[in-house]
């Protein structure tokens, strides 16, 4: 359901709609996504499967969105909201960049307007005081970042969307060393039926937790959360989740059983200009047990060799450009180069400011 235009601080052009988006529009909002992000990526395209799961798929689910219609039908604008866990929603606007600025400015702030709306929307479900917004931008898109700073937003980390090259030759045995002593890395094991055992999953899960709660901006996000979102991506694939185990034999702690210390979550990426797929990894940690182990590389190495193997010409990452670790040397020492930047801004929105009651302590 779409809140009444005149329940905003901001309003739309004349003649202007808000409608919530259907199926048929998909192309159109591609067209608009693609188009913001070819001046910092340099390429138009998009991902149809994706697109279409955010506005009638499984993605679709957990969001909240709407486009916005000039007086002659045209959609010119796209805003969704997604509930990623409590007190977080990722948020994003795309705009039509062939208008006026002046006009650019004016639908901008509507949206960001109105996505607060549904952030806030989404706390007061979840019984939450206070919400983030988590809004993204291209590194250097001047006119995006101005929109973000007038609604409020602040820079908040850079990241870089990092790409390797594959060769067929990867997926030969040997072509890439082998993890060292003590680590081992496979698949999440699997029933005769295809389904991963639900402890193997509940596994990757803890260990991402573990891994990463003292990164910047750490949250919990509960396991039912985790799956089913990893799950709404066009690009989701069982036999994309590798687990990582060192032996811990030689500590004064170990049992003499291998323990789960490493895990990544890949996704299948659309064929590129050539029409080849590629492998992109959603998540990679390690817990603090693995670190100096060569965990990260063996499970990089993992992913590499299996996309060699299924006929990919790439594997695709984020890293965190801010990060005190330097854990970016990592990837350029094995292959990664950065391809583009882009960057988080945040905003703190109080759910009794927009109408709520702040639930009692």
């Amino acid at each position: 359901m779409i809140p009444a235009n005149d329940g905003l601080s901001e309003t739309l052009p004349a003649r202007w709609t808000a409608v919530v988006p259907e199926l048929a529009d998909v192309p159109r909002l591609g067209e608009l996504r693609g188009r913001q992000a070819e001046p910092f990526t340099g390429s138009a395209g998009f991902d149809t499967a994706t697109v279409e799961a955010e506005v009638a798929g499984q993605m679709s689910w957990t969001r909240r969105q709407t486009v916005l219609k000039d007086a002659d039908g045209v959609i010119r604008a796209w805003a969704h909201a997604h509930d990623r866990a409590a007190g977080r929603a990722v948020i994003g606007v795309e705009v039509d960049r062939t208008l006026p600025r002046e006009v650019q400015d004016v639908v901008a702030a509507w949206c960001y307007a109105w996505l607060t709306e549904a952030a806030v929307d989404f706390a007061r479900l979840r019984e939450q005081p206070v919400t983030q917004l988590d809004a993204g931008a291209f590194a250097g898109d001047d006119v995006h970042r101005a929109w973000l700073t007038a609604a409020g937003f602040e820079r908040a980390r850079t990241w870089w969307q990092m790409s390797r090259p594959v060769t067929p030759d990867e997926a030969e045995p040997g072509a890439l060393p082998a993890p060292k002593p003590g680590v081992t890395v496979r698949q999440v094991a699997h029933h005769d039926n295809g389904v991963p055992v639900a402890e193997e999953l509940n596994t990757v899960h803890r260990v991402l937790e573990e891994a990463f709660r003292d990164h910047f901006n750490s949250y919990l996000e509960s396991f039912p959360e985790f799956v089913q979102r990893l799950r709404e991506d066009p690009g989701h694939r069982w036999n994309h989740w590798w687990l990582a185990f060192v032996d811990e034999t030689d500590t004064a702690e170990g049992d003499g059983e291998p323990v789960a210390a490493g895990a990544l979550v890949a996704t299948v990426s659309s064929p590129d200009a050539s029409g080849v797929e590629g492998t992109y990894v959603d998540y990679l940690g390690a817990t603090p047990v693995a670190r100096g182990r060569g965990v990260a590389t063996a499970m990089l190495h993992a992913v590499v060799a299996d996309a060699a193997a299924r006929g990919r010409n790439r594997v695709g990452l984020e890293v965190d450009a801010d990060s005190p670790t330097g854990a970016e040397s990592l990837y350029v020492h094995l292959g990664w180069r950065t391809k583009y930047t882009t960057e988080s801004w945040h905003r703190d929105v109080v759910v009794a400011e927009h109408g709520g009651e702040t639930p009692d302590a």
